[in-house]
């Protein structure tokens, strides 16, 4: 008796561009079919650990074996093995998580679209490419009755009960007219040692009458001499264990010995994957005790700010029968994360001064996250601000804090920075005119984590981080022409009638009016008091209900400009806070701030009204 489940027509869809567009290379099929049986035995080779019944007297391993007379490839292993339940969610559902977003940036360009596939999970679907009809039957260890999944590729599935007596999972592919090649045991075989020679399971190939070979070195390729291993058996390494179709960016292998002993091969991705950003934050680096599969989730053996890294750590020195809820406890794996941690800014580090322009691409997929590391109660803050990049006022690209600071100004003491969602319209913000007309540089930030970070870390080396938005004398304090000090002490004087007349205007809707020379060609700007919790940080924190309050700001003027000393001689000529002029005047501005820094306005319908007040009497005049 078998049940028939039906597609959802997003993953119908999936299914037809892949055969249809997407692999190129037909090959890879039975990569992706070997990968996920080394992952079904890693499984149960753990879960053997603390119930050794699991596997008993099972030997793990992989085999592959070819009829050309029904034209039918079999890829088997000795894993864990599946479940009713498991099949329907394994095989029933694509990118389980994402499937819209997968489809949202399918193209049919199958040149751009490859590097899609292995960031969500769909390699198994891969067989489609060469087979029509698919046959899964998977008997789960420790269960007694097994399973079969079958389908065509097209709208449906089945799933029934199988009679395989045997723990692990064997797939049949029914081979499509015209791809009878891949029938040849030589074809296969080839296919098996380019792609799956790392691959510590035995691989067997079967031949028709019985007889069994070894087709693989079977050894862990992490333990071998880095003279022995190839460019090409490193990235077929990172797409086994990273389950993606790129090339690494970066590959670190490394073998730490002295009192905690363990040999790393890890890889940073050339293409983000799509989970970077999903709430859980998983870390996809495998871990392993004496060659054997602990754990991919859950370890800490690399901190969350570096969850972009793929690859296995082995230890010699934790025990083999380590739970996942110890290992969240131990202190070996303390030492290791921050070893790990500190090798890898090392190389960052390394990087960025031997190839800035390539690491300018490392940056642009991941600096987001390795920024989050900041805002976490570390010893390596300073390191990772050394890596980090920013965007600057100066610069059409990248610029590293240690080159900002080779070109601070005479008098400087602070960096500058600019928060904002967009790089385009923080550029055009007010707040650097006046930085701008000075030729001092500030950097511009649009990140989120941004906001975070900026909140717990105070400085870099000698030099402390300070946004152009708060109100303070840091500015004041850079050297400045004589004549244009003199200038500006004279306007600040000049417009001090009209800064108490507008203090009683605005009552509490601002925390205070003040005079500036931040500006240049803009009349006003919202900024906050030093110490203040960012403009920026405050909406988002409202925006995600963390925050409740709207906090007052202060509203700073410009004295040189037009309409500043129209409304400074309209004060001198007798208006006060009851001119409706000046005070129609005095709320556009201050909501035209709020526009310019992405609040809201108290109320759209009167800013409406009191412009169009001003426009009526301009094209009366």
């Amino acid at each position: 008796m078998t049940e028939k489940h039906v597609f959802s027509a997003e993953i119908a869809k999936v299914l037809k561009l892949m055969i249809h567009s997407l692999y190129t290379n037909k090959d890879i099929f039975l990569r992706e079919l070997i990968s996920n049986a080394s992952d079904a035995c890693d499984k149960l080779r753990y879960a053997s650990l603390t119930n050794p019944e699991l596997l008993g007297d099972n030997q793990l391993k992989i085999t592959i074996s070819a009829d050309e007379k029904v034209k039918t490839i079999k890829i088997c292993d000795s894993g864990i093995g599946m479940s009713k339940e498991e099949l329907i969610a394994n095989l029933g559902t694509i990118a389980k998580s994402g499937t819209q977003e997968f489809i949202a940036a399918l193209s049919g360009d199958a040149k751009k679209d490859m590097p899609l596939i292995g960031q969500f999970g769909v390699g198994f679907y891969s067989a489609f490419v060469i087979a029509d009809q698919i046959t899964v039957e998977s008997r789960k260890a420790g269960a007694e009755q097994a399973y079969s999944w079958q389908s065509q590729g097209t709208g449906e599935f089945e799933i029934g009960q199988s009679d395989k007596t045997t723990t692990g999972t064997e797939i049949t592919l029914h081979i499509k007219q015209g791809e009878e090649e891949y029938l040849d045991k030589y074809r296969l075989k080839h296919i098996a040692q380019t792609y799956s020679d790392h691959i510590s399971f035995q691989i067997e190939y079967v031949d028709e009458e019985g007889k069994s070979e070894i087709i693989n070195k079977a050894s862990a390729l992490w333990v071998r001499p880095k003279a022995e291993i190839s460019e090409e058996q490193y990235q077929e390494f990172y797409r086994h264990v990273a389950h993606s179709p790129d090339k690494p960016w970066l590959t670190l292998h490394n073998k730490n010995e002295g009192k905690v002993e363990y040999t790393n091969l890890l890889f940073i991705p050339s293409l983000p994957p799509f989970d970077l950003f999903h709430p859980d934050r998983k870390r996809r680096v495998k871990l392993y005790v004496k060659r054997v599969f602990i754990s991919d989730e859950g370890s800490e053996i690399v901190p969350q700010y570096l969850r972009f890294l793929r690859g296995v750590v082995d230890s010699e020195d934790l025990p083999l029968n380590i739970s996942r809820e110890t290992l969240q406890q131990n202190a070996i794996v303390d030492k290791i994360r921050e070893s790990i941690t500190k090798r890898t800014l090392s190389e960052l580090k390394k990087k960025a001064e031997k190839d800035p322009a390539d690491y300018d691409i490392f940056w642009k997929n991941f600096g987001a996250v390795l920024k989050e590391g900041l805002c976490e109660a570390i010893a390596s803050k300073e390191d990772i601000l050394q890596a980090c990049r920013f965007y600057s006022t100066k610069l059409g690209d990248f610029t590293g804090l240690d080159d900002y600071i080779s070109r601070m100004q005479e008098g400087q003491e602070n960096i500058f920075y600019l928060t904002g969602d967009k790089l385009d319209s923080i550029k055009n913000n007010p707040q650097l005119e006046g930085f701008k007309k000075r030729d001092i540089e500030v950097l511009l930030l649009c990140d989120h984590v941004d906001d975070f970070w900026l909140s717990v870390v105070s400085g870099y080396k000698d030099k402390n981080f300070m946004s152009v938005t708060k109100s303070n004398d840091a500015f004041d304090k850079i050297e400045e022409k004589e004549e244009d000090q003199a200038k500006t002490a004279e306007n600040k004087a000049e417009i001090e009638p009209l800064l108490e007349v507008l203090r009683k205007i605005y009552g509490d809707n601002v925390k205070d009016v003040r005079a500036t020379h931040k500006l240049a060609e803009s009349a006003v700007c919202l900024a906050v008091e030093e110490g203040a919790m960012d403009i920026r940080l405050e909406r988002f924190l409202r925006e995600q209900k963390q925050l409740n309050t709207t906090y007052a700001k202060i509203l700073e003027i410009n004295p040189e400009h037009a309409i500043i000393k129209a409304l400074s001689e309209k004060v001198k000529n007798g208006s006060g806070e009851n001119d409706q002029t000046l005070c129609d005047a005095a709320f556009i501005l201050l909501d035209q701030a709020k526009i310019i820094e992405g609040e809201e306005i108290s109320d759209p319908v009167l800013f409406s009204k009191r412009l169009n007040r001003f426009m009526s009497k301009e094209l009366a005049a």
